[in-house]
């Protein structure tokens, strides 16, 4: 992203002559930010692919709604966070399973994930992190592997600072709490 200018890519999408050359900048800069916050949401690397390829054809088809309020990266990271949340919750109902279940699910889904190739600390961190209830989950990667500042958070997901901060702080004492019971 060293030639990457964010307002400069968000104007030239606005013109119809160099929207399509900006997109391709802007799924080159993004692909893989996003895929990991996708990947560790859904766990799967084929579902998370699936998910990437349907938020960038979210934001190509609806480029013309971006009006450069929000960052663009705000604005992608919605739609994938939309997209997964969509995704989950279809998923949750063909399975017709509890929240419980659902961690059992997704466990098993990342031990018998070929592409997983973390350590038993890694392993035990991820499922740990998968015990969080979905929101604080989100909340939880967007802060820790991401990076991202509150304020970033709160556009992407429409929550108040103090909520994720408190979010936040009580998933990091949930994980600390995980990581006791299985010392």
């Amino acid at each position: 992203m060293s030639n990457y200018n964010e307002q400069e890519i968000a104007q030239q999408l606005q013109d119809s002559s160099k929207c399509r050359k900006a997109f391709e900048q802007v799924v080159k800069a993004y692909s893989e930010q996003l895929y990991w916050q996708i990947r560790r949401m859904v766990l799967s690397h084929d579902d998370a692919n699936d998910l990437l390829q349907n938020t960038f054809i979210k934001a190509w088809s609806n480029l013309e709604y971006f009006r450069g309020d929000a960052r663009l990266s705000t604005w992608l990271y919605r739609i994938a966070f939309n997209e997964c949340l969509n995704f989950l919750n279809r998923q949750r109902a063909q399975d017709q399973l509890s929240i419980d279940d659902t961690e059992a699910v997704m466990v098993n889904k990342l031990e018998s994930d070929p592409y997983f190739d973390g350590d038993e600390t890694q392993k035990l961190f991820q499922k740990a992190i998968l015990q969080l209830p979905e929101k604080q989950r989100i909340i939880f990667n967007l802060k820790y592997f991401q990076e991202m500042k509150y304020e970033e958070i709160s556009e992407i997901l429409g929550t108040s600072v103090g909520a994720l901060k408190a979010s936040y702080h009580h998933a990091v004492k949930k994980i600390e709490e995980f990581f006791e019971k299985h010392d």
